[in-house]
């Protein structure tokens, strides 16, 4: 039927679904009414990027009216930003994998409760690149972790459950299709490593911490490169993981500042 799926059975048995991190809720808001017809969902790890990519779009789809701006919906909240530019809603999701979960739970179920169809969700990023030219853009295949492994590993009481990281591969061919009008901005499929920290986890040796050798950093991502990981980034696995067992056509891309 296209809709977002949420699988969780005892959200029937609540009086009020709060999104409190996003604030909102389905008592306090009329969520089909103010979310009913959005078909695409753009998230990034900034406020600031998410607002500027939501005035682009309002421009690109002539929805800007002179010197208007566009408002926060989560203004109420200091956690998440978002914006929305006609069909297309925009929002930050911080950095590292516990914040995009947590925004990604109460964006799904939002999705859900709005009784959204048919929905495309893009990440748009940047990353640090592995072999390829400063300036490319990096369309995710699949994520993987540490180990190069497609898999994302959640704590979920005492149990660990891995889940499948593969995002939409004819998304993926149809955004790089897409790039070939962009000239400026060299764009390839590839692997994506995630990584649960920025330092230590992508082998930079300026941390507060390091415990190995510039040799055996190389090493290690000679090993990546290898193995398809073309970037490596902190949300991928998550967004991958989330978008797949809540039926949302989902995909990454990034851009190699370095």
């Amino acid at each position: 039927s296209g809709l977002v799926l949420v699988k969780n059975p005892h959200l029937d048995l609540m009086e009020e679904d709060v999104l409190y991190h996003l604030d909102l809720g389905t008592k306090t808001h009329n969520l089909p009414a103010m979310f009913g017809d959005i078909k695409f969902v753009c998230v990034g790890g900034s406020p600031n990027r998410m607002r500027a990519f939501a005035q682009f779009m309002q421009r690109e789809l002539g929805l800007a009216a002179a010197g208007e701006d566009v408002a926060d919906i989560c203004a109420g909240s200091d956690r998440y930003a978002m914006y929305r530019a006609g069909p297309v809603l925009s929002i930050s999701h911080g950095m590292g994998i516990p914040s995009i979960s947590i925004m990604l739970h109460e964006l799904i179920k939002l999705l859900h409760h709005a009784k959204c169809r048919d929905v495309t969700i893009i990440r748009i990023g940047t990353s640090g690149g592995l072999g390829i030219e400063a300036g490319s853009v990096v369309i995710t295949d699949t994520a993987v972790d540490s180990s190069f492994q497609p898999r994302f590993e959640q704590v979920v009481l005492d149990d660990v459950v891995v889940r499948s990281t593969e995002l939409d591969k004819d998304l993926a061919e149809e955004l790089l299709a897409c790039s070939r009008d962009i000239p400026d901005f060299p764009t390839l499929i590839g692997h994506t490593m995630c990584t649960y920290d920025f330092y230590e986890g992508q082998g930079r040796l300026d941390g507060a911490l390091c415990s190995f050798s510039s040799e055996k950093k190389l090493e290690y991502l000679r090993r990546a490169y290898d193995a398809g990981v073309r970037n490596i980034e902190m949300e991928s696995t998550a967004f991958a993981a989330l978008c797949g067992l809540c039926g949302l056509k989902g995909e990454s891309c990034h851009f190699h500042l370095l």
